[in-house]
């Protein structure tokens, strides 16, 4: 399966924790035929991850050959990112439900971004969102950083 998820969307949460899947989501996950999600904390930013259960279980099986088995660090970690993971269905609405302590981690009240992220769908605070994308950092300046290589001849 190859997702390729694109854009970023506004929506509302109801009073029970209820969004919508921004419809160009729902079109990608339908083509794939993916009927489960997997929603968890993001492990570096105050928002939530939404996995295709595809991807979550290519995820885990990476994660898990990467793992060594005796050392106790490394499986309290794993058991960390697990244990945090639940499984989501959308209603027939193609709403999602998402509990209250995930909102409260991530500073959800009512407004929400969902932030395409190749293979999975970020879920932000509108507001975190908005000042984690306008950073003082240039963009084209951290794709120069991460991207060119030095031309044969040069240092």
């Amino acid at each position: 399966m190859h997702y390729r998820f694109i854009g970023d969307y506004p929506a509302k949460t109801d009073a029970k924790g209820r969004v919508f899947l921004p419809a160009a989501f729902r079109k990608v996950l339908e083509a794939e035929e993916e009927k489960s999600l997997v929603l968890r904390k993001d492990v570096f930013q105050k928002c939530l991850v939404l996995y295709p259960e595809s991807v979550w279980n290519e995820q885990l099986d990476g994660l898990r050959s990467q793992v060594d088995q005796w050392n106790s660090r490394e499986q309290m970690a794993l058991r960390r990112f697990e244990a945090d993971a639940e499984p989501i269905e959308l209603d027939k609405n193609g709403r999602l439900l998402i509990s209250k302590r995930k909102l409260q981690y991530a500073g959800i009240e009512s407004d929400v971004r969902f932030l395409a992220m190749v293979d999975r769908i970020e879920i932000w605070n509108k507001e975190a969102l908005e000042e984690a994308l306008d950073s003082s950092v240039d963009l084209g300046d951290e794709m120069e950083a991460l991207f060119s290589k030095p031309r044969e001849g040069q240092k």
